[in-house]
């Protein structure tokens, strides 16, 4: 039997909080900094897919409703992560970016990620890291499709 489907959200149970502990001490933020982390990470996986980030598509990245995202994005505008602006496109609609200290906590937040991942995985063989490493990327990208 293959076990793979509980133990995928047994790790996520698992990190569901404790990566939001973990990056919000190494950035010194307050404790708003899981939902900025997760709103900035939104919008730089929409500019990574080559488009501009509306609202909307915040919402369907994060799995909220469009009144949700627009809070998270606010707040996280707010605290100087992202800004809001018109579209080049279409003047009638606004687009979501990062800031340089949005940029700045991604950055973080994933220096964070990678060195859990090497601490979780100590005692693996390179081998096996970097064959997990590689399931996981692609675990990720099938999903995100």
């Amino acid at each position: 039997m293959d076990d793979g489907g509980p133990a995928l959200f047994r790790l996520v149970r698992y990190w569901s909080r404790r990566w939001a502990r973990g990056v919000a001490l190494e950035t010194g933020d307050d404790a708003s900094v899981p939902q900025h982390v997760l709103v900035v990470d939104a919008v730089d996986a929409l500019r990574r897919a080559g488009g501009e980030a509306t609202i909307g598509q915040v919402a369907r990245q994060l799995g909220l409703d469009r009144s949700g995202a627009s809070r998270m994005v606010a707040a996280a505008a707010e605290k100087g992560y992202l800004e809001q602006r018109r579209a080049h496109s279409d003047a009638r609609r606004s687009v979501v970016a990062l800031t340089a200290a949005g940029q700045d906590l991604l950055d973080q937040s994933h220096q964070w990620q990678r060195a859990k991942f090497v601490e979780l995985t100590a005692d693996w063989s390179s081998s096996d890291r970097a064959t997990f490493a590689r399931y996981l990327e692609r675990l990720a990208r099938d999903v995100e499709a």
